[in-house]
């Protein structure tokens, strides 16, 4: 089993000036003395994990870590420093109505590289359902900054399957979104969850024949302009892939910092409560869930399939010093019999027929 420390971060960051009405991710509304507070759990919740100080990857996420004030954000940004010294890919989610040139200063002082930015859609109606208030100029703005401090590498966060969303909608939203020339897209169906103002005021996404057009629409519409599909909801122009979330894909460790944050240790599983009172006043406490060596292997399999190119078969045999092939042997041999799976290049992935029911494909291997 793997013994050395990861090589990548995930820090939550759980506050929001508004509150989306679709978001189920750990949130709180933003307050001056809550985020202080929040701020010096972090500190002591960074400082004893003893984290690995070569990192190849960081990822700051919400929540709105730009909910935070510029003296937070530095603050947080400088706990990070001394990890971050051989990051590769440094990224910090954004939302344009945060978002200002103090706040672009500090990320490019702290060596931010990567950005990714709540777009979600164009459609002025469809934003006001979702209780956002950011408008298309305001995205063009961020980006604006952004490349001003030199932050090229930014990613667009799309929704479909909206409430009361039509084809014509998602194309113009996209259309949009390219013309921003993005180096990245990443494009979420909606998933309305008990615990969100949506569900609440009983909105319900699109039916599923339509929410499966869109996405076989958006996967035939995004390689025209260039952006090439690598993982299940993600697309990049120029191999400008995530590195962070291909860390997840291929089953790699990963720290999570703050309050609704995940992280995977070698053979641990552990969530940090969501509770930002309970955070503050304690900042070690995890539900932490011990996998057995067939769950993890299950786990790198329905991970590695959402990628294109497949499940990485080295990684597999480094992690557990076995081969995939002879693990799941059975399962294997029939489903690239049916021609859902293919091997190839050191990879085993789905097929263009498997892709499109993965879901049925795992259930062969649990």
């Amino acid at each position: 089993m793997m013994i050395t420390k990861p090589k990548h971060l995930y820090l939550h960051v759980p506050f929001c000036r508004t509150i989306c009405t679709y978001c189920d991710f750990c949130h709180v509304g933003y307050q001056e003395t809550v985020a202080e507070q929040w701020l010096e759990a972090i500190t002591t919740d960074i400082q004893n994990r003893h984290l690995n100080e070569n990192l190849v990857t960081i990822y700051i996420g919400g929540g709105t870590p730009t909910a935070l004030s510029s003296s937070e954000l530095d603050q947080l940004l400088s706990l990070l420093d001394p990890y971050a010294r051989m990051v590769q890919e440094y990224t910090i989610e954004i939302n344009p109505e945060t978002f200002d040139e103090d706040k672009a200063k500090i990320l490019q002082k702290h060596g931010v590289n990567r950005a990714s930015i709540g777009f979600q859609t164009s459609d002025e109606k469809l934003l006001q359902m979702m209780n956002r208030h950011h408008r298309l100029e305001d995205v063009a703005e961020t980006m604006r900054l952004l490349r001003k401090y030199g932050i090229d590498n930014i990613s667009l966060d799309l929704m479909y399957s909206l409430p009361t969303q039509t084809m014509e909608s998602l194309e113009k939203s996209l259309q949009d979104a390219i013309a921003l020339e993005p180096t990245h897209l990443s494009l979420y169906s909606l998933t309305i969850e008990p615990n969100t103002v949506f569900a609440k005021k009983g909105y319900e996404h699109l039916e599923d024949d339509i929410e499966a057009d869109m996405y076989e629409w958006i996967c035939d519409f995004l390689p025209k302009y260039g952006f090439v599909q690598y993982e299940i909801s993600n697309f990049a122009k120029g191999n400008m892939i995530s590195i962070h979330n291909c860390a997840y894909w291929n089953y790699q460790d990963f720290y999570g910092i703050g309050c609704g944050a995940s992280g995977l240790e070698g053979s641990t599983r552990y969530d940090i409560p969501k509770n930002v009172k309970k955070y503050i006043e304690d900042s070690s406490i995890k539900d932490t869930i011990e996998l057995t060596l067939q769950e993890q292997m299950f786990e790198a399999v329905m991970m590695g399939l959402r990628l294109k190119e497949g499940m990485n078969i080295q990684l597999f045999e480094d992690r557990f010093h076995t081969s995939v092939l002879e693990v799941y042997r059975a399962q294997i041999n029939k489903l690239c019999h049916e021609g859902k799976l293919e091997l190839g290049g050191n990879c085993l992935r789905c097929s263009e027929e498997g892709f499109e029911i993965l879901n049925s494909i795992l259930l062969e291997f649990m």
